[in-house]
């Protein structure tokens, strides 16, 4: 417990003040970009006093200037503050909507353009959430998708959601597959206790949609992509 607890301490002893200056200023001026580059310096900080290391490759393959949609698998609680700080530029991810509603953060995340989701399997929850995507990504930032809606309690791929892919199809925006391994060794599903270790993030080429004549070819594409960075025994 004493990297769980190294990481809380390190997030509440710079995200408070940096939220008391950061998020007022963003209210007054409507740029987030100052709070969101705090937000992820602050995660840096947190995984290196945890004993996390974080390897990161393939950046390099990132389109520059151009918004794009990173879809990665899932398999750790610690991937999103893992990965969100190593991708290029600005990005949004999608959230689940009560997450939105815990005091401060939840304010942080909708001045950060984060989309929340509900997972009532209605149709018009789902169309709301692509179509504030489509809107983030106009606005030139990124969107983060963990394609597999949940995480995994083995690190095995599980199915992919197609949301992600009508939002590519829809938008034409570049697809960035993006593998994630180490972290189901630091912090399992269901658990709050940390354990130091290495994670893995490695950044594939981009996908582009207009290249597929269907979401379900894209999708397969996407997943053969994020396989390839994986240990055989996660990918599925």
């Amino acid at each position: 417990m004493i990297a769980s607890l190294a990481m809380l301490a390190t997030y509440l002893a710079l995200g408070i003040p940096a939220a008391l200056i950061l998020m007022p200023w963003a209210m007054i001026t409507g740029d987030a970009t100052p709070l969101y580059n705090a937000t992820q310096s602050i995660s840096r900080a947190a995984f290196f006093v945890a004993g996390i290391h974080v390897e990161a490759e393939g950046r390099e393959r990132v389109p520059a200037h151009t918004a794009c949609i990173f879809m990665a698998n899932h398999v750790s609680n610690l991937d999103p503050p893992a990965l969100l700080p190593r991708i290029p530029g600005r990005t949004s991810a999608f959230l689940k909507r009560s997450l939105m509603k815990i005091p401060v953060l939840g304010y942080a995340f909708k001045l950060g353009d984060f989309i929340p989701v509900d997972r009532d399997g209605r149709v018009e929850s789902a169309q709301e959430s692509v179509d504030l995507a489509r809107s983030v990504l106009a606005k030139g930032l990124h969107v983060t998708i963990f394609v597999e809606g949940t995480r995994s309690r083995d690190g095995r791929m599980l199915p992919f959601k197609k949301g992600p892919f009508y939002l590519a199809k829809d938008t034409g925006a570049p697809c960035i597959p993006v593998s994630i391994y180490g972290t189901e060794n630091m912090m399992a599903k269901g658990s709050l206790k940390i354990r130091p270790g290495r994670a893995h993030i490695q950044f594939h080429a981009p996908v582009f949609p207009g290249d597929f004549a269907t979401r379900e070819a894209l999708l397969e594409a996407v997943r053969a992509a994020i396989a390839s960075g994986l240990p055989e025994w996660m990918r599925g």
